[in-house]
């Protein structure tokens, strides 16, 4: 299946100039090739849509290979670059990070994703005009994504936030609080725990190993804080909640290529497995939880589930509950 793109823009209500402006790039199964614009499969239904949070800093291109890869499994994939002063004095490439809602007494009362209600409402005016126009399930979002971006996302799916989103994913990322915002060291903050959900971590992750500083404790493994993420803040027992650890990724092998004129605070460790078969594996397992927990495809719960069991030496551990 060939993927088609285009360009989008939007305007962040109750935010400040030159900071308010979004700019999207969509993602669609093509139907027609050699035009600039072209009209989307013509005999699918509705394509459900997921949303990608980019990590702090982090270029919309170098997820470009994960939306394509997440397109030509029919979807509708949106990336999207936002150049914001999430925190006073430093200007970054954002996620959209809403730190009043990480605040003791206010956290899980709503999403931490303050970039959602923009993309949502981007969405729903292409759902009635531009080439998509009436080909997005917006009943079906999913909201995934890297290392700050895949906080917000699985802090953000949950049905009493956003009705629509059904489901959500997160590379390198975990919901340890920061004990800047005077929680106790080592906290687990609690994720809604409503929707089918996947965290994918790297057995070389760097940046979390580097980090722990921020949460008051030293972290026993890089991959700690997502294994206990797993086990502390969501209850499970419906069976669609998944922890991938993958054996030799690092934090940024969700990436490609990465950005190496980007300075960053904390170094990674180096990925001690084929990159391209860390991401290979990555997008397969994202199609197959998609299919399984949003279109209800028995054959991919199947192949899900007999991963679970397979030995690969790409899986370091992978568990579901």
């Amino acid at each position: 299946m060939k993927v088609r793109a285009f360009f989008q823009a939007a305007t962040v209500e109750d935010i400040s100039p030159p900071y308010n402006s979004i700019h999207l790039k969509v993602f669609y199964p093509e139907l027609e090739q050699n035009l600039s614009l072209v009209p989307a499969e013509a005999q699918a239904s509705t394509f459900p849509v997921v949303i990608l949070f980019n990590g702090i800093n982090c270029g919309p291109e170098i997820y470009q290979w994960l939306a394509v890869r997440l397109a030509e499994f029919g979807l509708v994939v949106v990336t999207f670059s936002w150049i914001a002063e999430n925190i006073p004095g430093f200007v970054a490439m954002t996620p959209g990070v809403d730190l009043s809602m990480l605040a003791p007494g206010i956290y899980g009362q709503g999403a931490t994703a303050s970039a959602l209600p923009t993309l949502l409402r981007t969405l729903e005016r292409l759902q009635v005009e531009g080439i998509l126009a009436g080909l997005l399930d917006l009943d079906k979002i999913i909201l995934g994504g890297h290392s700050a971006g895949g906080r917000v996302a699985i802090e953000s799916a949950d049905p009493g936030f956003c009705s629509q989103v059904v489901a959500a994913f997160a590379y390198g990322a975990h919901t340890a609080a920061t004990v800047q915002l005077g929680y106790k060291a080592g906290t687990i903050l609690p994720l809604p725990d409503s929707l089918p959900l996947l965290l994918i971590g790297g057995s070389c992750d760097g940046v979390i190993a580097n980090s722990s500083h921020n949460y008051g404790v030293t972290w026993e493994q890089p991959t700690t804080p997502i294994i206990r993420t797993f086990q502390e803040a969501i209850a499970g027992d419906r069976d669609d909640s998944y922890l991938l650890i993958l054996e030799g990724a690092n934090h940024f092998s969700v990436t490609h290529p990465f950005d190496t004129t980007i300075s960053r605070p904390v170094p990674d460790f180096p990925a001690t497995q084929p990159e391209a078969e860390l991401r290979d594996l990555i997008a397969q397992i994202l199609g197959l939880f998609i299919d399984a927990h949003v279109r209800d495809q028995k054959t991919a719960l199947e192949a899900l589930n007999q991963m679970l069991v397979t030995q690969n030496p790409l899986i370091a551990l992978f568990n579901r509950k």
